[in-house]
């Protein structure tokens, strides 16, 4: 068999139908319990077998260096496995930066998937979500990907059945949130939302969409500093969202909508105000290999 040059991934963006968070961890992080959503807004990371390492993000404002998650993924790769090799990535940045939508997670999560397929390294997705958990709290999920139960800090992953059927509709307004600003202003101010967690778990289950959007709520929404929260989420519910919460630590809101058609209207009419909106429905896998077609 012909040596494999190259490989292209597609890993999505993740929306919070639910984020809590429930009390501090005895290493200062915040134990979160939530209910994380793959949706069809994909970074495209490409890889090419290389001696050395290196970046490129076309037409984007991240910077291309040490500290980005793609090149850690890819330092902790070889690392792990012990291979004398290099890549070269291309990451087609689609995900907002700072939106609470994991780019940056799903980008860790391409280069590590992309990486065991090209260099046949065989390895299980434990060992990939452990790889990835050093890298960023959300990668073990971009890894995984679909509909998640997700606590501790990120790292106690349960698969749920796929959401229901339904639309997002996605808005970014023209700035983005530190998420460690965020949790900082939580632990001075708090949060008067608390969602169900566990509510949201068993409407997922009997796919009950109605009861899914009863439960969401993001405890991060009060405290973000995102000050379009309010107008975005009264625009998106007069559109016709059954319910409209933050994303993440912001800065983008989403609406959840029944049919594609009111999903679309809704982006339309809020694109004045708001011009980076998007339109996805849930995903219900990862970050994945499409080329070559041979590997699928």
């Amino acid at each position: 068999m012909a040596t494999l040059k190259s490989v292209t991934v597609l890993a999505p963006a993740k929306l919070n139908l639910a984020l809590d968070v429930v009390g501090l961890l005895p290493n200062g992080y915040h134990n979160l319990d939530m209910t994380m959503q793959a949706i069809t807004l994909y970074e495209r990371v490409v890889l090419r077998r290389s001696n050395t390492l290196s970046l490129s993000l076309p037409g984007s404002p991240v910077a291309a260096n040490d500290s980005n998650t793609a090149i850690k993924a890819a330092i902790a790769f070889f690392r792990y496995t012990g291979l004398l090799a290099g890549v070269d990535i291309t990451i087609y940045k689609n995900v907002p930066v700072r939106a609470g939508m994991a780019g940056g997670s799903a980008d860790a999560a391409g280069v590590l998937v992309g990486l065991n397929a090209l260099y046949g390294a065989k390895l299980s997705m434990s060992e990939l979500c452990a790889l990835g958990a050093k890298i960023g709290a959300d990668v073990p999920f971009a890894l995984m990907g679909g509909t998640c139960r997700v606590q501790g800090v990120g790292d106690i992953l349960k698969a749920l059945p796929p959401c229901p059927d339904c639309w997002f509709t996605v808005v970014m307004p023209d700035y983005g949130v530190s998420t460690p600003e965020a949790f900082a202003a939580y632990d001075k101010v708090g949060s008067s939302i608390h969602p169900d967690c566990e509510a949201q778990e068993k409407a997922v289950r009997a796919e009950d969409l109605a009861g899914v959007c009863a439960a969401a709520g993001n405890a991060l929404e009060e405290c973000s500093g995102a000050k379009d929260n309010e107008a975005i989420k009264a625009a998106l519910r007069q559109h016709g969202a059954v319910t409209a919460l933050m994303t993440g630590s912001g800065a983008a809101v989403f609406g959840v909508f029944t049919t594609e058609e009111a999903a679309r209207g809704a982006a339309e009419a809020l694109k004045a105000q708001w011009p980076q909106v998007y339109v996805a429905q849930p995903d219900k896998g990862g970050a994945r290999v499409v080329s070559p077609k041979w590997l699928l």
